[in-house]
């Protein structure tokens, strides 16, 4: 029979935010290309890609974006902090799925009553119901 782990975690795939933070090379060498002598396109360039750099720059600090053990759940808080929910604070655990454009999205949610917690796919690197199914098993143990 398989034992759940004390901990577990959920993170931000590897690969996330190196594609950002070629996204965003590769927006500065756009901005380069196609100034044509033009400083508003090339700072436009430059500020999406330091915002885009800003992003993967939280994904490689804090990849990290939900934990469960005995004692609740662990949830990011800003922009690499971490805040601990106890099992009784925690009212609901859902996945919301909505259709858009012809493709289902899914989001875990964390209802802690005065706190909502929303995670993606790719903040967890894993599907949102797969999460959820974990957590509701940890939370009975």
């Amino acid at each position: 029979m398989d034992e759940i782990s004390p901990v577990r975690q959920w993170r931000v795939p590897a690969s996330l935010p190196a594609a950002k933070l070629a996204g965003a090379v590769l927006l500065v060498a756009l901005g380069l290309l196609f100034a044509d002598g033009d400083p508003v396109r090339l700072v436009l360039a430059v500020l999406a890609a330091a915002v885009l750099a800003a992003w993967a720059l939280r994904d490689l600090i804090a990849p990290v974006r939900l934990a469960v053990d005995p004692a609740g759940v662990t949830v990011i808080r800003g922009f690499a902090g971490r805040r601990l929910l106890p099992w009784p604070s925690i009212e609901a655990i859902t996945v919301d799925r909505r259709p858009r454009l012809g493709l289902t999205s899914e989001v875990l949610e964390i209802d802690a009553g005065e706190s909502l917690h929303l995670f993606g796919r790719y903040d967890l690197g894993a599907a949102p119901e797969e999460v959820a199914a974990a957590l509701r098993a940890a939370r009975r143990s």
